[in-house]
């Protein structure tokens, strides 16, 4: 199922949010380049347990959803580096808010984990 026919069935808001950032993956190379432009392998080394088949799909798919913006420079060897869009620029205040939740309840949040 396509996203236009996803996004037809959602009630909520939140829901229709969700859906482009579900994934395991998303949200962090989000974070990552809130903080900056990006080439591949700076965003593979700072996603340690990421393989490099799933990142190229998770930017591959943040790029079809306006997300972030590839940018290839015509080098030798190839220079291609990623950054927010504007539209995903408009996340920073969500981002934001969940570093400073994830912050705020660290200790809850590693117990819950450790006992999973």
């Amino acid at each position: 199922m396509d996203h236009a026919t996803l996004r037809r069935t959602h009630i909520c808001p939140v829901e229709t949010g969700l859906e482009l950032l579900s994934g395991r993956w998303k949200a962090r190379i989000l974070w990552k380049l809130y903080n900056g432009t990006m080439r591949f392998g700076e965003l593979r080394r700072g996603l340690p347990g990421i393989t490099e088949k799933m990142l190229t799909q998770q930017l591959r798919e943040l790029e079809r959803d306006e997300l972030i913006t590839r940018t290839q420079y015509p080098e030798v060897p190839p220079r291609v580096e990623y950054a927010l869009s504007d539209f995903g620029r408009t996340l920073t205040p969500l981002l934001e808010a969940l570093k400073a939740w994830g912050t705020e309840n660290e200790p809850q949040i590693r117990s819950i984990l450790t006992e999973s």
